[in-house]
């Protein structure tokens, strides 16, 4: 099996926040792999760290430790120039298709905004046009719409434009912030299956960041879910939903609503908040609001617990849902 794509260990990031000794712990050790035209789930509370995550392996926050390894290579320790052709390798979906557009520019110029930095793009001005029309073609707005304003366009129209200008730089991944979270849900269904066409086509990668239990299902491959900003579950998107092993995973899918009654369970409600990240709990981050929770839960944090039966699928967790069997590792 090749390598993956993109190598994270152990990735830390806090923040100063003013009048307070505490640092704002954002990731905690953060884990995780992906591979070569597959798309990465990413759930969590809002707050666990997915943005910040994100953001960070765009290269706008740098980690305070850990690695990154992106088709072998550090991307921090490039400068100049080679940096600035990293870059074309990681671009993002965000989430609001009104605000992230820029109301004075037309489609076209919008998407041929990111070959003002990579100057060696599509320099000839006959080239840039043809591959303009080619991406609006690409993702289904057709030529027509180069010369119009995004005022002109539909909510599900302007995310079509954010993804053609992603595309502009021919990147090898994708990060999606909740990019269909602004749409109504039949514009949801449109622009999920055009990702999904788009990276059976062009073999792009895809972290797909969403509170939409269903989308994610619907779009990954596989599913990280992020608490207090740990990774606490992981593995294929099937094991993640239908046998969680984590507490917190289990209430999460718990809520995701299901058209099958034969498949509804019973709702697990949990108590008390979600602790600060200024001064997360001891032990297991999660231990606050699981019902599982042991002395040992306070005092030691939680190894991995492997599923025997599934490979790749594990859960930091003392008790695993799924404990008679489990292979608990470092």
């Amino acid at each position: 099996m090749s390598e993956p794509l993109l190598q994270v260990r152990d990735l830390r990031k806090s923040f100063r926040v003013p009048g307070n000794k505490n640092r704002l712990c954002a990731l905690d050790g953060i884990t995780l792999d992906l591979n070569r035209g597959e798309t990465l789930g990413l759930v969590g509370e809002s707050g666990c760290g997915k943005s910040t995550l994100a953001r960070t392996l765009m290269m706008l926050e740098r980690p305070d430790s850990g690695t990154v390894r992106f088709d072998g290579i550090d991307p921090y320790t490039l400068r100049g120039k080679e940096l600035l052709k990293f870059r074309r390798r990681v671009q993002m979906v965000f989430q609001d298709p009104y605000a992230s557009l820029n109301s004075r520019m037309s489609a076209a110029e919008i998407i041929a905004e990111p070959w003002r930095s990579h100057k060696g793009m599509y320099a000839n001005r006959k080239d840039r046009d043809m591959r303009v029309r080619g991406l609006l073609d690409l993702v289904g707005l057709g030529a027509k719409a180069a010369d119009k304003y995004p005022q002109e366009f539909s909510g599900g129209q302007r995310q079509r434009i954010g993804i053609a200008r992603a595309l502009a730089l021919d990147p090898d991944v994708i990060i999606c912030d909740e990019p269909v979270s602004a749409l109504d849900l039949s514009v949801q269904a449109q622009v999920l299956n055009l990702l999904n066409d788009l990276q059976a086509q062009l073999g792009i990668a895809y972290i797909f960041i969403s509170h939409d239990l269903s989308v994610v299902r619907h779009v990954a491959d596989r599913v990280s879910v992020m608490y207090l900003g740990r990774i606490i579950e992981n593995g294929p998107t099937e094991a993640v939903f239908d046998r969680p092993n984590h507490p917190y995973t289990a209430a999460l899918m718990s809520a995701a609503p299901k058209l099958d009654s034969a498949l509804r369970q019973e709702r697990i409600l949990l108590s008390g908040e979600v602790p600060s990240p200024l001064n997360p709990p001891s032990g297991c981050r999660f231990r606050t609001r699981c019902w599982k929770a042991t002395e040992m839960c306070a005092t030691t944090a939680p190894p991995h617990a492997v599923d025997p039966d599934i490979d790749g699928h594990a859960a930091e967790c003392h008790h695993p849902l799924l404990s008679e069997g489990m292979l608990a590792t470092a």
